[in-house]
C-alpha cells in the first residue's frame, strides 16, 4: 500500500498540482464568466475552461511536470483522448448528480455546484490518466 500511495503523492504529484494552480486560476474564471455573465450552457461553459485550460496543461505538463522533450503525434494524441474522456465522465458525472442531491435548488446554483464537482472529479481522473497513460515513459 505505502509503494502505490508513493507513485502516486511525489514530486511529480507536487509538480501536476502547481501546473494545476495555474490551469485553475485561468480555466474557472473562464468558465464562470461564460456561464454567470455570458449566460452560456453548462456544457459549453466548462467546454471553454477546458480547452484553454488544456493546451497550457499539456505544454507545462510535457516539460516541466513529466520531463518529455520533442513533439511525439503519440503523446499529443494520448493527451487529447485522456482530456476528452476524463472530460466527459467528470462533467457527465457531476451535473446528474448535483440536480439529484440539489433537487430542490435553483438551476442556477445546481450549475455552478455542478461545475465546481466536475472540476474535482476531473483533476483526480486527469492526473491518473496522465501519469500513467498519456505521459508515461516508453518502454524499450
Amino acid at each position: 500500500m505505502k509503494k502505490i500511495l508513493l507513485s502516486f503523492f511525489d514530486v511529480t504529484f507536487l509538480k501536476f498540482i502547481l501546473v494545476g494552480i495555474v490551469n485553475t486560476v485561468v480555466g474557472t474564471a473562464i468558465m464562470f464568466f461564460c456561464f454567470n455573465v455570458l449566460a452560456w450552457s453548462y456544457w459549453v461553459s466548462s467546454a471553454s475552461n477546458y480547452i484553454v485550460g488544456s493546451i497550457v496543461s499539456y505544454l507545462l505538463n510535457k516539460r516541466y511536470t513529466f520531463g518529455q522533450k520533442g513533439h511525439d503525434w503519440h503523446i499529443i494524441w494520448k493527451f487529447i483522448i485522456n482530456i476528452t474522456l476524463c472530460y466527459g465522465l467528470a462533467y457527465g458525472l457531476a451535473k446528474p448528480f448535483v440536480a439529484w442531491v440539489l433537487s430542490g435548488i435553483s438551476t442556477n446554483v445546481q450549475g455552478n455546484v455542478a461545475l465546481l464537482v466536475g472540476m474535482v472529479l476531473f483533476v483526480g481522473f486527469n492526473y491518473i490518466g496522465q501519469r500513467f497513460w498519456a505521459f508515461s515513459p516508453k518502454k524499450d
